[in-house]
């Protein structure tokens, strides 16, 4: 009974954190400002929660965890903050759909950095599936060419990689990174402060950036950090899609922004494809599952 507790309890959080994080790209929009401003605005505001977050549990609490753990803590923050800097860049070089389309690929990244680092090679089923996954993003690309989108379409794929090495570090080195990623917002912070600092700040509704890294990125990324620990990978790649399906659909209602023909078939080919390989290493599971309860009864 607790253990299916348990699992509610995580399928309810991820699905919070996966929901938070679908008004990430349309706050950005809204705050309609340079792309340097946003980026002060968003990882000052990001940065500043996070620390009254982590003083606050480690006032209560011996158990709060580390800022950066290490030398791969370090890593991992660096990564994310590259994440931050290209992941912003991207909003303002190419459509919301190519952007979360492709940073979606990540899965294919984080799948081959395991490959070649890791050792851990994956199924056949797998491998078929960043096939398909390789031909959605050079759908969505070669649509951009010639578009003036080509630039962002690269920051996004960028993003998606580095968001993956910072995966598989964590994987790797089995600490803590909960805090990390939020720490990282301080490499794409100094850069913004350096940039506007010579061209000035421009922000016409600073409001809704000010909510979105205030609010929004700390929920959203505590949500999608603490899921894992009572629900499987697969269930946690599932509720990632949602910015994916629905980032698209605000920008499209609020900015009348359509998708391009390229963008839809791509990004159809990425979600069916991710929710197609979810689905059969839930399966997997449970089959495992299954036969060791059998092979070893209580």
């Amino acid at each position: 009974m607790s253990s299916h507790h348990d699992h509610q309890k995580g399928l309810l959080i991820t699905a919070i954190g996966g929901l938070t994080l679908t008004v990430d790209i349309p706050l950005i929009r809204l705050a309609d400002g340079g792309a340097w401003t946003i980026m002060l605005l968003r990882t000052g505001t990001t940065f500043v929660a996070a620390m009254v977050i982590w003083s606050v549990w480690r006032a209560l609490s011996r158990n709060a965890p580390p800022l950066i753990p290490g030398w791969s803590g370090l890593i991992v923050a660096i990564c994310y903050g590259l994440t931050g800097i290209t992941f912003v860049t991207a909003v303002y070089h190419t459509s919301t759909a190519d952007l979360v389309f492709i940073l979606a690929f990540n899965t294919v990244f984080a799948g081959l950095l395991s490959w070649i680092f890791l050792r851990e090679r994956p199924r056949l089923v797998t491998i078929a599936a960043m096939a398909i996954m390789i031909l959605g993003v050079l759908v969505i690309v070669g649509g951009s060419v010639g578009t003036g989108k080509l630039f962002g379409d690269f920051m996004a794929l960028c993003s998606a990689f580095f968001i993956a090495v910072a995966i598989t570090i964590s994987r790797a080195s089995g600490k803590d990174m909960g805090f990390t990623s939020l720490v990282g917002v301080l490499l794409p912070l100094a850069l913004a402060v350096f940039m506007v600092s010579g061209e000035g700040f421009h922000v016409n509704a600073p409001w809704w950036i000010v909510f979105n890294g205030a609010i929004i990125m700390p929920i959203s990324f505590f949500c999608l950090a603490a899921g894992p620990k009572y629900i499987s990978g697969p269930e946690v790649a599932m509720f990632y899609l949602l910015e994916t399906v629905l980032a698209p659909v605000w920008v499209w209602m609020i900015f009348a922004e359509a998708p391009t023909r390229n963008s839809l078939i791509g990004g159809g080919i990425l979600i069916v494809t991710l929710t197609a390989h979810s689905l059969w290493q839930l399966h997997e599971g449970r089959k495992r599952r299954a036969t060791l309860a059998v092979a070893h009864p209580a």
